[in-house]
């Protein structure tokens, strides 16, 4: 039968009565489905597939509502059209920019800040975060209290963005709340919306992520996706290529330099995910009956490829892009 109690972990209704079916545990008694409870105990992942219409509804809703929203986003995994949100909500919004523990520590903080100022996106402030090494939460909290309308703060973002992981930190750091939502490195984990009191004037409502259907992680094996997801500090890896050379990640993706004097591609990607240079991009055939693009790159700029990381490329050239087709890439200005 079905319940009116919500899963702890996901936030989805609890039901006892088909194993297949999100929301199945063994007894309506638990607090957690088994999907959550195997993923928290033993690492299991069960895809659930829903679609973006269901998640839109659940940010139109939050926009009757003039509560203050936090926007987490992956700073690794910057969107291209981020300011698209502002077409579904209006209330008040903090862009929180996460994962700062897997850029390079030379990189500072005021320039991805400026990044973002600069594209004169409508949020109440921009704060970097690493939720890893709790870094400015504290800072957070102060400006949430600043910006809040009620005790109700919408999280949203994207799948793998790190809201799951942001909430769980609050509850650590300042409740004695022992709610903890289910985490996971792959998409789609948080299935409906989970409230959490952390004190008497605050409760974070956390929605689910906003499935990118263009990234990469959508893609792959499980496997493939804890490869690319970063666990540490990214040390950018650099490769000078000449007209007619290559550089291939893994078996998923190949660039070739097509056109153009000596260049720098620097790649900002998981350390766990192998990078190979080829010398003559006509002696190799690899992937190259995968879906081709062509890029007129622009002097400093950035190849971007959806829930993977960026390559920066330092001077102007022509290349080409060898991928599965059901994955985007943009270029847009150097980010660091």
């Amino acid at each position: 039968m079905n319940s009116e109690k919500r899963c702890n972990g996901c936030g989805v209704l609890l039901q006892d009565e088909n194993v297949l079916q999100e929301g199945y545990t063994t007894n309506l008694e638990n607090d957690i489905c088994q999907r959550c409870f195997r993923m928290k105990n033993y690492g299991d992942y069960q895809v659930i597939t829903k679609s973006n219409d269901e998640y839109i509804k659940i940010l139109e809703d939050v926009s009757k509502t003039k509560d203050l929203v936090l926007y987490i986003t992956d700073l690794l995994n910057l969107e291209e059209n981020i300011e698209e949100i502002r077409n579904i909500i209006s209330n008040k919004m903090i862009l929180v920019l996460n994962k700062k523990d897997v850029l390079p520590k030379s990189v500072k903080e005021t320039k991805l800040i400026n990044y973002l100022e600069e594209k004169n996106i409508k949020f109440e402030e921009v704060i970097v975060i690493s939720v890893n090494k709790n870094y400015n939460i504290d800072y957070l909290l102060k400006r949430i209290k600043t910006y809040q309308t009620s005790k109700n703060v919408y999280v949203i973002g994207h799948t793998n963005a790190g809201k799951s992981s942001l909430i769980n930190k609050l509850i650590k750091n300042y409740s004695d709340n022992s709610q903890e939502l289910t985490m996971s490195p792959l998409p789609s984990t948080t299935l409906n919306t989970v409230s959490i009191q952390i004190n008497d004037y605050l409760t974070l409502i956390d929605t689910p992520g906003l499935v990118d259907m263009g990234s990469i992680l959508n893609r792959v094996s499980p496997e493939m996706v804890k490869k690319i997801s970063p666990k540490k500090e990214i040390k950018p890896r650099t490769y000078q290529l000449r007209k007619n050379q290559s550089i291939i990640i893994e078996d998923l993706i190949r660039i070739d330099y097509v056109e153009g004097e000596k260049n720098s591609f620097t790649c900002f990607i998981s350390n766990d995910l192998k990078v190979k240079r080829l010398l003559n991009l006509f002696n190799n055939e690899d992937l190259k009956d995968k879906n081709k693009t062509t890029y007129q790159m622009k002097y400093d700029e950035d190849l971007v490829i959806n829930g993977l990381g960026f390559i920066k490329i330092v001077n102007k050239g022509v290349i080409d892009i060898y991928m599965d087709k059901e994955i985007d890439s943009f270029t847009r200005k150097s980010l660091i």
